[in-house]
């Protein structure tokens, strides 16, 4: 209540006040950065084995998982692997410590599957993407 009677008292202090509160609100708003597309930096590498004609359960079998194994073994600074089989494709995210190199991950991912390729069945293709690549492009800088 005493708050009451005190903007009562002197009206001219609360108006002033209210402008400033105002002033700063509006101020801070237009130095707040805004981004539709902020700057990401995921480090992330996407192997993509396709085969035509092979069920997801025997692309996994036979592909996927020895893809994972090998490149669990050969790429540096992993810090975890997920990996998604559909009928024909299979798709392996190798996620990065923050800070890693990715374009020496990417390297050492390519030459895994170059190596690993000779074992698999002999239409099976590799393509290799780096995502933060994709996410350079999306960026605003």
């Amino acid at each position: 209540m005493w708050i009451v009677k005190l903007a009562l008292r002197r009206p001219y202090t609360f108006a002033v006040m209210a402008i400033a509160i105002l002033i700063a609100g509006f101020a801070s708003f237009r130095q707040t950065p805004k981004d539709i597309f902020p700057e990401i930096d995921i480090p992330v590498i996407s192997v993509i084995w396709t085969y035509n004609g092979l069920s997801a359960e025997e692309f996994e079998r036979q592909i996927t998982v020895y893809s994972e194994f090998s490149l669990s073994a050969n790429v540096n600074d992993l810090e975890r692997i997920e990996s998604q089989t559909l009928n024909g494709v299979g798709i392996i995210k190798l996620y990065f410590h923050p800070g890693a190199q990715v374009e020496r991950g990417l390297a050492q991912a390519t030459a895994t599957s170059q190596a690993i390729l000779r074992r698999m069945p002999p239409v099976c293709s590799r393509l290799p993407f780096c995502d933060t690549l994709l996410t350079r492009c999306r960026s605003s800088k």
